[in-house]
């Protein structure tokens, strides 16, 4: 939700006769009290610093007593300083609120027209409501009884009618990339092969919309349209995110409320979150992501999270559940390989290492006795070995226990999951590998592949 600060703003009204000058002098009485209780926090300060300091407290007591009426030149007046010139205005005090207040405006404005509502609808059956007699188990004279006769009142209820109709049964957001009408959303919102989905612009116009591409590994794909010359969004880098920075969504707002804005800061980086999908229901999770206070509501996923600069920095995509602001988006830099490999291949192709592998942390360091405190540990699981055969690990020389320390020199670590550092690469590219083996470093370097199905 947006909270927007009423600043109240004292307005001088000219008031004529001696009441006005009793509430005038009273309004000083008033002002004097309250610098005096302002004057004595400050008492033994003033009394024991050293003379240097006389001119600051001095320009403070002036610069308080100015709005009031009560300023005046002292002493310790500095000799430089000068009173403004009579009809001169002093520097706004809220021009750094009113600039932030244009730059989340300008930034809306800019990307808000590539901003589309996505509707999903599907074949539903038509129901009818067909009558029937409730009292049909009870025996002849009891169904007598109780008015089973032509007089009696019909009872209906729901029955298929055999036929269906298309149906709207939900909705979610997306943006343009190109101006030939690729748009990126979450996975989640087209996962529904036997639904339809209509993308309607901001200008209200309507479009049949195809899934070009799933991300098999995140909650990421591409729909396309059939239009030209479309508004389109800049793309930032998510990698320089703080904790602090404004943070800007817009979305379909519960499927009803197109382009509607929300915003907040950047409230957590690099967060595991498993989420859970409106339609199919099964649970997935998602690491790396953008958390936020800005409003993500059912409806918004997919829809783009801004900077200031009006640049996309997120890709809105769940909300914590029996909480109060905690949103969360995918960092934009995890879906520029998609759009590079769509706009290239016409699919997604993500690269594929085959190791399964343990993120290696203090605590797992020290219980299992292994000679390095971060990494990933290449080790099996119930789902499969290690290393996959035939896989780029295996022809590299990974083995199972061996820990990848870096790649290319980007060291693993918790806030630098295995995962995430070889998706930000393409198909075809060969990483360098920094390995800790029985408590030596070796090098190995594997080329990346495209993931196989079922991987």
């Amino acid at each position: 939700m947006e909270h927007h600060a009423v600043e109240e703003h004292a307005v001088a009204v000219e008031e004529r006769g001696p009441s006005a000058r009793k509430k005038t002098r009273k309004g000083k009485v008033a002002a004097v009290t309250l610098v005096a209780l302002v004057a004595g926090v400050f008492l033994g300060f003033a009394a024991s610093a050293p003379r240097a300091h006389a001119n600051a407290v001095s320009d403070f007591f002036n610069n308080l007593l100015a709005p009031l009426g009560l300023g005046g030149n002292s002493s310790g007046t500095s000799q430089g300083a000068s009173a403004p010139a009579a009809g001169s205005s002093s520097v706004p005090l809220y021009e750094p609120a009113q600039s932030y207040e244009q730059a989340v405006v300008d930034a809306v404005k800019q990307a808000a027209p590539a901003v589309v509502s996505i509707v999903i609808s599907k074949e539903v059956p038509v129901v009818s409501q067909c009558p029937y007699n409730p009292f049909s188990s009870l025996p002849p004279g009891f169904q007598q009884f109780l008015g089973n006769g032509g007089s009696a009142p019909q009872f209906t209820e729901p029955c298929s009618t055999g036929r269906t109709q298309l149906q709207q049964v939900g909705g979610g957001s997306g943006f343009i990339i190109s101006s030939n009408g690729l748009i990126l959303t979450n996975k989640h919102v087209v996962s529904d092969p036997s639904a339809s989905y209509t993308v309607i612009l901001n200008n209200g116009a309507k479009y049949k919309a195809t899934v070009l591409a799933r991300d098999p590994m995140q909650d990421i794909a591409v729909v396309k349209i059939d239009a030209s010359n479309l508004p389109t969004v800049t793309l930032g880098d998510s990698s320089g995110l703080e904790l602090g920075q404004t943070a800007i969504a817009i979305g379909n707002a519960l499927g009803q409320f197109s382009n509607t804005v929300s915003v907040g800061v950047i409230s957590g980086l690099q967060r595991t979150v498993t989420a859970t999908g409106p339609v199919s229901g099964g649970e997935e999770t998602i690491r790396g992501v953008i958390q936020t206070d800005a409003a993500i509501n059912p409806g918004n996923s997919g829809g783009p999270l801004l900077n200031l600069r009006g640049q996309v920095i997120g890709i809105n995509t769940a909300v914590a559940s029996g909480a109060q602001n905690i949103g969360f988006a995918m960092p934009i830099n995890q879906a520029k390989n998609d759009i590079s490999s769509v706009e290239a291949t016409g699919k997604i192709e993500v690269p594929y290492l085959g190791v399964r592998y343990l993120m290696v942390t203090p605590s797992l360091a020290k219980s299992q006795g292994l000679a390095v405190d971060y990494g990933a540990l290449v080790r099996g699981d119930a789902q499969g070995p290690a290393v996959m055969p035939g896989s780029p690990a295996a022809k590299a020389g990974l083995r199972a226990e061996d820990i990848i320390i870096s790649v290319d020199g980007q060291k693993i670590d918790q806030n630098h999951d295995l995962g995430e550092v070889i998706g930000a690469y393409a198909v075809g590219q060969t990483v360098n590998l920094e390995v800790e083996r029985n408590g030596k470093q070796i090098p190995l370097s594997a080329t990346l592949i495209n993931r196989p199905a079922g991987a």
